[in-house]
C-alpha cells in the first residue's frame, strides 16, 4: 500500500507538472513602454477577463489572456476574433515565453516549473514514473560547450546575434561578426538583465532566447517569401496582415486583412529611363506618398518616403533588364519598429523574377477615373479656385478665401507659393511662388471706367482641376458698385462656377476690370446670373503693397474672341489649397 501511494502521489504531481508546461496564453498585443502597456492591458480587462500583463524581455511588455489549455486557448482565439473582440494577428503563445507579471498587481509570474530530479521511494529507490509525452529538459552547456558551439556559427548568424544586441540596446558597436570586448561585454550584460549566470559567452539556449526577443516584434506577421507571378518579383510579406487583392498596371496590391491598416504595392511594368521617371512623378501624386519624406532619384532607380500624422510609406523602383521593378510597404505611423524590421526584410529579400513582367493591359474598367491611378486614390486638394498673374516673376492675385488656413498653395498643381498680401476686406490676396517663374502673358488693369452694359469675360478653371485649361464665362457689366452701393466692386451679369472666382473679369480688348470674387454663402440668395468683382484700381494698391509693379491699361479696344481667349488662358492659373 506504501508502494502504490508513492506511485500515485508521484504520477499525480507528474501530470500536474505537464499541465502547467503545456498552459497557454492568446498573446494579444506588445508595447515598448510600460505605461502604454498597462493603459492597454486595463483596456482590455474592462471587457475580457482572464487579462494578463508580462514583461517579454527586451524592454518590451505583453497583454495575454490565460492561461489555458492549448486546445482551450484555439478555441478561446476564434471565438474572440470572429466576434472582433481582440485584434486578428492575435496568436496562442506558450507560458514559458513570459517573464514577471505586472498585471494583476501582486499576482506574481507565471511560469511551467523546471522538472524536479527523478524521486525515490524511501523501501526500494525506485524512480517515480515520467508522465507520458514529457521530456527531460535540455542541459545547460558549460562556458567551453558554448564556445564550441559558438565556433560552428557562420557570418551571417554572428551578424544576426548582433544586430539582436543592438536592437535590444547592449551593444553600439559595429555588425562586423566579430566577438571582441565589446560584444562579449555586451552578452554579460544581456545576460545580467536576463538572469542568467553572466559568462560574456551566449550558450545555444541563450542565443534562441535572444533571437527569440528580437523576433517576438514580428509574431503575428506572418513575414513569408512570396513569388508573385503576375508581378515577376519575388519578395517577404507581411502575410498575416495584407493579402492579395487586384493587379492593374504597374502595381500588383496587398491590402489590410485586419485592423492594421497596412498595404504592400508590387511594382511592375516594362519600361526605360523615361518610363522610370514618369512612375516618378506619378507616385508623387498619390495619396499613398505623403508629402513631406525624402526623395531620391538615380540614374537606374529611385527611393521615395514620405510621412505623414497616419502613415509612413516606403517606395523603391529600379531599372533590371528593360522592365521597372519594384515594392512599397504603406504601414501606420505609431509602430515605427514593426515597420522598420518588415521594411529591412523586404529589402533584403527582394528579387525581380526573370522574364516575368505585369501586362500594362491589365487595367480594370471600374479602376479607371480621372483621379485614380491603377485604383489608386490621386492627392486631392482640399479646395481650388483661379487666380492671374500680375507680374512677370510670376505673382498672382486670387480670392482670399481660396488661400485661408492652407498648410500648403501651389499654382498650376506644380510650383509652391505664399501669400505676401491680403485685403480683407475686399477679399482678395496676392501670392508670390517660392521659385520666379515665367508665365507668357501678365495681367494690365483698366484704370479708366469701363461703359456699362459693355461685354466682360471671366476667365477661370470653372471645375477645379478636372479640365486642363480655364474656360471663359462671357456676361455684361452691369454696375461699377454693388448691391449695396459699395464702390470697390463691379456688378456683373454672368453665370459664373464656383471654380472661377478669383480669375480676372476682362474687358472685349483683354484689359482687367478686376477680379471675381466668391458668391456670398449667407442667407442672400441672388439669382446665379449676379456675381461681383473687385475692381481693377484697388487690386492695384494690393499688388503695390508687396513693392510690385503692374501694367496698366486705359481706353477700350476690340480684340478678336479667339486673341481674347489665349491672352486670357495664358495669364489664369489654377490655385490650390491643400492640407
Amino acid at each position: 500500500m506504501k508502494r502504490i501511494w508513492t506511485i500515485g502521489v508521484a504520477a499525480l504531481l507528474a501530470g500536474n507538472m505537464a499541465s502547467a508546461q503545456q498552459a497557454s496564453f492568446i498573446q494579444l498585443e506588445a508595447q515598448r513602454s510600460l505605461s502604454r502597456a498597462e493603459d492597454r492591458v486595463r483596456d482590455y480587462a474592462s471587457y475580457l477577463s482572464n487579462v494578463n500583463g508580462f514583461a517579454l524581455g527586451g524592454g518590451w511588455y505583453g497583454v495575454a489572456l490565460g492561461p489555458f489549455s492549448p486546445e482551450e486557448a484555439a478555441a478561446r482565439l476564434r471565438e474572440l476574433r470572429s466576434n472582433g473582440q481582440i485584434p486578428r494577428d492575435a496568436y496562442v503563445e506558450e507560458a514559458n515565453r513570459y517573464r514577471s507579471r505586472f498585471f494583476p498587481v501582486g499576482a506574481g509570474a507565471i511560469a511551467a516549473p523546471e522538472p524536479d530530479a527523478p524521486q525515490q521511494s524511501q523501501d526500494e529507490g525506485a524512480e517515480a514514473p515520467q508522465a507520458e509525452g514529457q521530456t527531460q529538459p535540455e542541459p545547460q552547456e558549460t562556458v567551453r560547450e558554448a564556445r564550441a558551439s559558438e565556433a560552428e556559427l557562420n557570418r551571417a548568424a554572428r551578424e544576426q546575434l548582433q544586430v539582436a544586441l543592438q536592437w535590444a540596446g547592449f551593444y553600439d558597436g559595429p555588425i562586423d561578426a566579430a566577438f571582441g570586448r565589446g560584444t562579449r561585454g555586451s552578452m554579460a550584460d544581456w545576460q545580467r538583465d536576463n538572469g542568467y549566470e553572466v559568462t560574456g559567452v551566449l550558450t545555444t539556449r541563450q542565443r534562441a532566447a535572444l533571437l527569440g526577443q528580437y523576433n517576438a516584434v514580428l509574431e503575428g506577421l506572418d513575414l513569408q517569401r512570396v513569388v508573385d507571378r503576375d508581378a515577376g518579383v519575388s519578395v517577404q510579406i507581411p502575410l498575416g496582415v495584407v493579402d492579395k487583392d487586384s493587379a492593374a498596371s504597374p502595381f500588383v496590391r496587398y491590402e489590410p486583412t485586419g485592423d492594421l491598416p497596412a498595404r504592400v504595392l508590387l511594382i511592375s511594368e516594362p519600361g526605360d529611363r523615361t518610363t522610370l521617371n514618369g512612375l516618378y512623378e506619378i507616385m508623387q501624386t498619390l495619396e499613398i506618398v505623403p508629402q513631406e519624406g525624402e526623395r531620391e532619384r538615380r540614374a537606374d532607380g529611385f527611393t521615395l518616403v514620405g510621412r505623414n500624422a497616419r502613415m509612413v510609406s516606403h517606395t523603391e523602383a529600379r531599372l533590371i533588364d528593360g522592365a521597372i521593378k519594384g515594392f512599397t510597404l504603406i504601414w501606420p505611423a505609431d509602430d515605427e519598429e514593426r515597420r522598420t524590421r518588415v521594411l529591412a526584410e523586404m529589402q533584403a529579400s527582394f528579387a525581380s523574377v526573370e522574364d516575368i513582367v505585369l501586362d500594362p493591359a491589365t487595367v480594370a474598367e471600374e479602376e479607371q477615373a480621372v483621379d485614380l491611378v491603377s485604383g489608386l486614390q490621386v492627392r486631392q486638394p482640399k479646395s481650388t479656385a483661379s487666380g492671374f498673374y500680375v507680374d512677370r516673376s510670376g505673382a498672382v492675385v486670387t480670392a482670399l478665401d481660396a488661400v485661408q488656413d492652407c498648410g500648403r498653395i501651389t499654382l498650376d498643381d506644380a510650383h509652391e507659393a505664399r501669400v505676401a498680401a491680403r485685403d480683407e476686406a475686399l477679399g482678395a490676396a496676392l501670392l508670390v511662388p517660392q521659385g520666379r517663374l515665367a508665365p507668357r502673358q501678365v495681367a494690365s488693369f483698366r484704370m479708366d471706367p469701363p461703359r456699362l452694359k459693355s461685354e466682360v469675360a471671366v476667365s477661370g478653371y470653372s471645375f477645379g482641376g478636372v479640365l486642363p485649361a480655364p474656360t471663359l464665362t462671357f456676361g455684361s457689366l452691369e454696375d461699377l458698385r454693388d448691391l449695396s452701393g459699395q464702390e470697390n466692386v463691379k456688378r456683373l451679369a454672368l453665370a459664373a462656377e464656383p471654380g472661377d472666382a478669383g480669375g480676372p473679369v476682362l474687358d472685349s480688348g483683354g484689359a482687367v476690370l478686376g477680379m471675381l470674387l466668391p458668391r456670398d454663402g449667407g442667407t442672400r440668395q441672388l439669382p446665379d446670373s449676379v456675381n461681383f468683382a473687385a475692381k481693377a484700381d484697388v487690386l492695384r494698391e494690393l499688388v503695390a503693397s508687396a513693392g510690385l509693379s503692374v501694367g496698366e491699361a486705359n481706353g477700350e479696344r476690340a480684340m478678336a474672341p479667339e486673341d481674347l481667349t489665349r491672352v486670357a488662358m495664358a495669364m489664369t492659373v489654377l490655385v490650390s489649397c491643400w492640407d
